[in-house]
């Protein structure tokens, strides 16, 4: 019985999470859960659009931002969706109508960082 309700449970991608965190306070129990149920359904392979989403191709491929609405805040999770996992770049209150350059360059620097380290565990992987 416990195989058949497995094989019919969703497959989900793990989080791994560069940066940020999503707790209470600062967010609100209902921010908090909105934030949780978007992170769910990259998780599970939805594709989000406006208004829960947008695309950020100018942090990098697969990226963007999720838009999660609060009693306080405004708030945007950044993220790139990999074949193996939702990376979590950042998270930040947003004050601004635009996003902060110094937000994009912290995310692609993260990205970049990460991708060093999956390439040379891989490299390694393949040496043994």
């Amino acid at each position: 019985m416990a195989k058949e309700t497995e094989q019919q449970e969703p497959s989900r991608k793990p989080v791994v999470w560069l940066h940020g965190e999503i707790q209470t306070p600062p967010f609100t129990a209902d921010g908090r859960q909105e934030a949780g149920m978007l992170l769910r359904l990259l998780q599970e392979g939805e594709r989000l659009g406006m208004p829960q989403s947008e695309l950020l191709p100018d942090v990098g491929p697969r990226c963007g931002a999720l838009r999660a609405r609060d009693a306080e805040h405004n708030w945007r999770i950044m993220y790139r969706i990999d074949p193996d996992a939702v990376l979590v770049l950042e998270v930040y209150a947003k004050k601004t109508r635009k996003i902060p350059n110094e937000v994009i360059e912290r995310c692609q620097k993260r990205l970049k960082q990460y991708d060093a380290v999956v390439r040379a565990a891989k490299k390694k992987q393949s040496d043994h």
